[in-house]
């Protein structure tokens, strides 16, 4: 033998073996790759018992999918309702007019506004009105000394004195050419010259009506008399002097402006349509105009102008509406809210303010369930126009359904700490168990709550918080038309600037109940904070 030994495989063989190794393949692919089995209803294994005697080290945990819901909704106990001061109140509904809601400012009445300045130059001698005065017209406002009218009284007097002169020399030789000792051709040539210097008569007797003078004044002038110098302003109209610039000792000529009157007894409110707002305004239509100075007081007016030009920046445009003010309570750059009427009578829900919420992007309700009670369902709603504490609902909510109007807050306090969300079976919801009592104590000790700063105001104007929790408000300014460029918290001493679409945040903790009020920095907008 040579030591080497030979295996012969025949075929079945080799197929054989091939097939069972494709077949020991596939098994361990699909313990591999299988799904894990679900553990919901399955009886634990004695691997799985004994691993859950064991304490978990797994924080996270991924809870099962929720019964399908289309809104978020939130259960609360009757103790915690009347804790929380959340009163139910059904939606109402009425007939009204269609308006549109846009924020003016007090603006004076550009034809009854009136800049005066000197009819002479000179210097200021005298001013005899203060600023913010009312005047009549013709009264004196200001004292000027003016050489150029000593010049022209002097003028004056003097082709006076050549015309007198001329007239009794026509007279004589009108009398020598009837006896024939002076020629008709002479006479002519006085007769030309006495209507030239009459003219220069006249024309220097109206310049000195221009600087003032009055007809009495003129004729008391003559040879020998003395010559005044001092011109008076007089006010063109009765009305408020709103701007002065007049002092004496001022050198002056006739284009400098050193007064202006404004008639006050009607004003314009000048407001900004947005550009998809115009097929809602038109000229003649009503509007009514109050003011946070006088909240009581309503002026109506109507459309007189509306600008053809569009702001490029803010795509507005000027809308003007002239309103009386015989009182003169409207002063000059005030801010105003303008309601001007776009339409007929129409059906319209109303809601509180107090029962809007912003979560996010989203403006929401909340509704209490007929059929289970303290379960608040939130509803996405969209909003109108607001006619004072209400607002119009467009869509979300109808009359009859019954909202949380007070207390809302509290309600979104509770979603926000659940961690509710809408839309649960669109994807898992992720539950972190707290890891000891003292996180979960956390979860709930903070108050959070979004305010919008828009032209309307404060949205919302009102919240409820809960005493002795700690209170974290992020402000939001949304535009540059109103003055809520800061906010002030007068009794929590706490001012803070809010600069356009940028949070800022503030936190506080309330001590006792009662009302926590914030205003912006020229006390103009209002909210309060309710602490129970």
């Amino acid at each position: 033998m040579n030591g080497t030994s030979r295996v012969t495989l025949r075929w079945p063989s080799l197929i054989g073996g091939a097939l069972a190794l494709l077949a020991l393949g596939a098994g361990l692919t699909y313990v591999v790759l299988r799904p894990a089995p679900p553990t919901l209803g399955n009886v634990p294994s004695a691997a799985t018992s004994a691993s859950s005697s064991r304490p978990s080290t797994a924080a996270p945990q991924t809870a099962p999918a929720n019964v399908p819901s289309p809104e978020a909704s939130v259960t609360l106990t009757p103790e915690a309702i009347q804790r929380a001061g959340i009163v139910v109140a059904p939606v109402s509904s009425g007939s009204g007019s269609t308006q549109l809601r846009v924020p003016g400012v007090v603006e004076p009445n550009a034809y009854k506004q009136v800049v005066v300045t000197p009819i002479a130059s000179g210097r200021v001698t005298r001013v005899l009105v203060e600023l913010g005065q009312s005047v009549r017209r013709g009264q004196p406002l200001a004292e000027i000394f003016s050489p150029e009218l000593a010049e022209m009284e002097t003028r004056f007097v003097s082709t006076q004195a050549e015309l007198d002169a001329h007239e009794r020399e026509l007279q004589r030789t009108e009398k020598l050419v009837e006896i024939g000792a002076a020629s008709r051709q002479e006479l002519e040539r006085l007769h030309a010259e006495h209507t030239a210097k009459l003219t220069a008569v006249e024309s220097a007797k109206s310049r000195l009506e221009l600087l003032g003078l009055s007809d009495s004044a003129i004729a008391s002038l003559g040879p020998g008399k003395d010559v005044g110098a001092v011109t008076t302003v007089p006010a063109p109209m009765t009305g408020v002097v709103t701007q002065r610039a007049a002092n004496a000792g001022l050198n002056v000529d006739t284009s400098a402006k050193l007064f202006t009157v404004v008639d006050l007894s009607t004003v314009w409110v000048v407001a900004d349509v947005y550009e998809k707002d115009f097929s809602r305004v038109r000229v003649g239509s009503a509007a009514s105009v109050t003011t946070k100075a006088f909240p009581d007081a309503v002026l109506k007016g109507r459309v007189s102008y509306i600008d053809p030009q569009v702001s490029p920046e803010a795509r507005t445009a000027k809308v003007r509406i002239e309103v009386p003010n015989p009182r003169q309570e409207l002063r000059l750059g005030m801010f105003a809210d303008v309601s001007i009427e776009s339409g007929g009578q129409v059906s319209t829900t109303h809601i509180p303010n107090t029962a809007v919420q912003h979560v996010g992007d989203r403006t929401v309700v909340y509704v209490a369930d007929p059929k289970q009670l303290g379960r608040f369902v939130e509803r996405e709603v969209r909003l109108g126009d607001g006619t004072g504490n209400d607002v119009v609902v467009l869509s979300g909510v109808e009359a009859g359904n019954r909202i949380v109007t007070d207390g809302s807050f509290s309600v979104r306090a509770e979603r926000d700490r659940l961690g509710i969300t809408p839309n649960a079976t669109s994807q898992p919801t992720t539950a972190i168990a707290p890891t000891s009592a003292r996180s979960a104590e956390n979860q709930s000790s903070v108050q959070e709550a979004k305010v919008l700063v828009t032209e309307q105001g404060y949205e919302p104007a009102k919240l409820t918080v809960r005493a002795g929790t700690l209170v974290r408000l992020t402000f939001v300014r949304t535009t540059d038309k109103t003055c809520g460029t800061e906010v002030v918290f007068p009794s929590l001493n706490i001012k803070r600037p809010l600069p356009l679409n940028q949070p800022v945040a503030i936190e506080f903790t309330p001590k006792a109940s009662g009302e926590i009020g914030f205003v912006c920095g020229m006390n103009m907008l209002r909210g309060t904070i309710v602490v129970q």
